[in-house]
């Protein structure tokens, strides 16, 4: 079994633990409608993906009826 050969002091443990923090997400602008979209997912503002409609939109839905 692994053991420390040497304390290790609270500055030290506490700085290693310190750095895990969420990243900021990556976001790309939609080709379709411009707007700000995670990336490899469908826009939530117009519904495409890699140039196809593929979800309805609350907008879209409202057109509809």
């Amino acid at each position: 079994m692994a053991v420390p050969k040497h304390k290790v002091s609270k500055s030290r443990g506490r700085s290693r633990v310190a750095n895990w923090k969420a990243g900021v997400p990556t976001l790309v602008e939609c080709p379709q409608c411009h707007e700000k979209k995670a990336t490899h997912s469908a826009c939530a503002n117009c519904g495409y993906y890699a140039g196809e409609k593929k979800v309805a939109v609350k907008a879209d839905k409202k057109k509809e009826n």
